[in-house]
């Protein structure tokens, strides 16, 4: 383990990569907003009280520690507290609150969450050795992520959020289980993060490995914060020292590896404030948007994050499947077929989300097939390859236009939880003072319970698929208009699949009635 300077690592992959494939049509900062109502924008640092927050050291900083007290008390809580889930308040506040709320703030902030993170939190503070000061030094051996790991981006989060789904359906942890067994998968989680931390440079994990990065990014670009961007495009062209980038006097480089330059979306925006703070020319500003703009206005559709959406629709859409009775009757043959006597059994979870994730590029490519103009060759650079298919060019824009079913559909399945045993959460901190118990009111009180929680499910799959809906109206006609032949019936195609999904997941919601 080395103590090496942080400055200058610039030099060869992902940060250079971001600055070097910036696109040609810089413009105005309107330009970041094209796609949608450019009035309906605004930056927040433009208010001097806001902008001084935003400015201080201490801001993120203060953002985490609340967050990072939470999840240590998880922990300890966790393994030397009751082994009553509903009365631990490990379990309780991680499974009936935090995960329901994490997606109301995916929904509303984008990747608010990722500000305030106690994971990337904790290690960043080892790896800077620092807490806020702005130092030269760093802890670990700065490594670069190999571009040919790197280059599957969103693919490697989704990878790691199916593996840590998996285990937790097998140990059962978030039933709520064995209160230990949160403890152990939230230390695993931060220690998973330090030991990334200390091996590679900047945000390395937050950005690729993250099990929760991809979902954030993906769902988060339904939400009204766009994140830093630039205020003036020319002035970033003639910056001769990036150091938003590189890192500057005031500010460490994007531990993002994300030029404000270029952003086009809040996908990778983690909202540290890093580039506002080492701008020398006050350049970079904290935009908010109208809600589904980094849904709708990417110019670059990528490739890995179109078939992250469709994974995590797998993923979701098999534990709408494994919550119903039919379910259980294939998973026990299975279990015995294969001789694997446990839930759940990997045959059938990879299994169905790999041919949940098959039957959408399928469904991609009919309608590729049945609208795509023969006559075009579809040239278009790509995250994999340089030359990209018919089947390229429609799949990646109808993907991104289903996000808001998908995170509609993540949402409305963490709703039972929240709303059955939410109140659980006040006795476990009672518990704590000797006070909260089993035969409190609170415990068995819940704000909503068996078909008014189904209604509330299909009412936010109903928001979600209309969204979707307009959505991929919106970027079919943009996108994929100009490559098919009939323009009105390409975009009733792609409205129709995201209505389509939602009437599919609002059925296994009536059918699952509010199971967890």
């Amino acid at each position: 383990m080395t103590v090496a300077s942080d400055r200058g690592t610039t030099s060869g992959n992902p940060v250079d990569v971001a600055i070097r494939l910036r696109p040609p049509e810089l413009g105005s900062a309107a330009d970041h907003f094209a796609a949608t109502d450019p009035h309906r924008r605004a930056d927040l640092t433009s208010n001097p009280r806001i902008a001084r927050l935003v400015g201080s050291r201490k801001f993120q900083f203060l953002l985490i520690l609340p967050n990072q007290i939470i999840f240590w008390a998880v922990i300890l809580i966790g393994l030397f507290g009751t082994v009553v889930p509903g009365l631990n308040f490990g379990t309780a506040i991680t499974w009936y609150l935090w995960f329901c709320l994490v997606f109301v703030m995916m929904v509303v902030i984008g990747r608010g969450w990722c500000a305030m993170c106690p994971f990337g939190g904790f290690a960043e503070w080892v790896q800077r050795l620092a807490f806020w000061r702005r130092t030269q030094r760093a802890l670990g051996l700065g490594w670069k992520l190999p571009e040919s790991v790197a280059g599957y981006g969103f693919l490697i989060s989704v990878g790691a959020f199916l593996l840590l789904t998996y285990i937790e359906e097998f140990f059962n942890i978030a039933g709520p289980g064995n209160p230990a067994d949160t403890a152990w998968m939230v230390l695993g989680i931060v220690t998973s993060a330090l030991v990334f931390f200390l091996l590679f440079e900047r945000r390395t994990f937050c950005r690729y490995v993250c099990p929760l990065s991809a979902l954030i990014g993906t769902v988060g670009a339904m939400g009204s914060v766009a994140g830093f961007r630039t205020r003036d495009r020319q002035v970033c062209l003639t910056c001769a020292t990036k150091d938003c980038m590189r890192g500057g006097e005031n500010g460490y480089g994007c531990p993002w590896y994300t030029w404000p330059g270029s952003a086009d979306s809040n996908l990778a925006c983690g909202l540290c404030s890093e580039c506002y703070k080492a701008c020398p020319s006050g350049n970079v500003g904290l935009y908010v948007q109208a809600p589904l703009t980094s849904v709708i206005a990417p110019s670059r559709r990528r490739a890995d994050v179109a078939w992250g959406v469709m994974l995590l629709w797998g993923l979701v859409l098999y534990q709408q499947v494994n919550a119903t009775t039919a379910y259980a009757t294939v998973d026990n043959w299975l279990n015995s077929v294969v001789s694997f006597p446990h839930y759940p059994n990997p045959v059938d979870y990879i299994g169905l989300i790999a041919v949940f994730t098959l039957v959408m590029a399928a469904i991609a490519w009919l309608i590729a097939r049945a609208f795509g103009r023969a006559d075009l060759t579809f040239d278009r650079p790509g995250s994999f390859q340089t030359r990209a298919s018919r089947f390229r060019a429609f799949f990646a824009p109808l993907a991104y236009g289903l996000i808001p079913v998908v995170g509609a559909d993540y949402f409305a399945r963490q709703l039972p939880k929240f709303l059955d045993y939410s109140p659980r959460v006040l006795v476990s901190v009672g518990h704590l003072a000797g006070a909260g118990s089993t035969s409190s009111p609170l415990y068995s009180t819940s704000l909503l319970s068996g078909q008014a929680i189904v209604a509330v499910q299909v009412a936010v799959i109903t928001v979600g698929a209309l969204a979707a809906a307009w959505s991929s109206w919106r970027i079919a006609g943009r996108e994929l208009v100009p490559i098919s032949r009939g323009g009105t019936a390409i975009r009733i195609t792609a409205s129709g699949l995201a209505l389509g999904l939602g009437a599919v997941a609002a059925i296994l919601y009536v059918i699952m009635h509010a199971a967890t």
